[in-house]
């Protein structure tokens, strides 16, 4: 059960270093929920504000602001901002500000999943175009995203995802955003990937944001030779079941497994904005570019909130943005 009430605060005045800004659009996430639920590693005084990801406008500054005028756009850059309302008053450090000749949607949903699928394509292996890249999960938020980053990095990509009573439709989606190869975990099974590896290179980057059965599955196919073996980076654990992992594939293969949480990331960046900001610019670009889309979204309005978060915790679910 998720208790949310809605509540009319006042918000306090602006001062020399603060920004007054209105919500224009939130998404509701998973790690939400978790946040809510109290099972996410952040977890904010109570009462709190729920939403970690979205998009506003700035209205007012403070007279020793320097970065931000009214009418940009800006996003929250750490955890915990509490984006599930119609306006805030906070630091100039708080935010950073994002390009308004993207979609609306598209700033509201860029500084999570899509910076999430850039930094593991970009940190953990040297990839350069026609490697390989697995993962599970791929119809996610961020693999669809990993689909389409790499797809403009000319890398392949095997994508690995549940059976489902519209699985066809699925494949054919993800198709569409440039995925090479969409796979279930039952043929992956069954029939392995051995005709898919006649085609192209073992992956050197598998991302795993399952866990349990399906992270083996992202292991085992990863490129194992002694010389440079693969990475798996896991960065979610959605089966909530603990990976087994062979000791063959430390020994023998030559096999790192990584973990990564955005979040961590921004914040050991924090004093770097410019870094924060040649990320937000690059995935801007290539949305710009139509190399990468915004993931579809169901647009609710703020008072309808209650269907967004029952939505959110429904297997299959479509994600769901508030309009404020």
């Amino acid at each position: 059960m998720i208790l949310t009430l809605m509540e009319q605060v006042l918000m306090p005045p602006v001062g020399d270093g603060g920004v007054r800004v209105h919500m224009l659009a939130a998404p509701v996430n998973p790690a939400d929920i978790n946040m809510i639920q109290g099972t996410y590693p952040i977890l904010c005084p109570l009462p709190a504000v729920g939403g970690n990801e979205g998009v506003a406008e700035v209205v007012e500054v403070g007279s020793d602001v320097t970065t931000l005028r009214p009418g940009d756009w800006v996003v929250p850059i750490d955890a915990g901002f509490g984006t599930w309302r119609t306006g805030a008053v906070c630091e100039e450090d708080d935010l950073i500000p994002v390009s308004k000749d993207i979609s609306l949607l598209g700033a509201a949903t860029v500084f999570v999943n899509p910076c999430t699928a850039y930094r593991m394509l970009h940190d953990f292996q040297t990839l350069s175009p026609g490697c390989t890249v697995i993962q599970n999960g791929s119809n996610s938020a961020v693999g669809q995203a990993v689909i389409q980053i790499a797809a403009a990095l000319g890398l392949k990509t095997i994508n690995i995802i549940r059976d489902r009573p519209n699985c066809a439709v699925l494949i054919e989606e993800l198709r569409s955003m440039g995925a090479d190869y969409v796979i279930t975990e039952e043929e992956v099974m069954s029939s392995g990937l051995h005709q898919i590896f006649e085609e192209v290179p073992k992956p050197k980057l598998g991302l795993n944001c399952v866990g349990g059965l399906s992270g083996g599955l992202v292991l085992s196919n990863l490129d194992s030779t002694i010389s440079s073996g693969g990475t798996m980076v896991t960065y979610g654990g959605m089966a909530k079941r603990p990976l087994q992992i062979p000791a063959k594939s430390f020994i023998f293969q030559n096999i790192t497994l990584k973990g990564f949480w955005l979040t961590q990331w921004k914040r050991n960046h924090r004093n770097d904005k410019a870094q924060l900001k040649i990320m937000l610019d690059s995935v801007c670009d290539l949305m710009r570019g139509g190399h990468l889309s915004a993931t579809h979204c169901i647009q609710t309005p703020f008072h309808q909130y209650t269907r967004a978060l029952q939505a959110t915790v429904q297997s299959y679910g479509c994600k769901h943005v508030l309009i404020m």
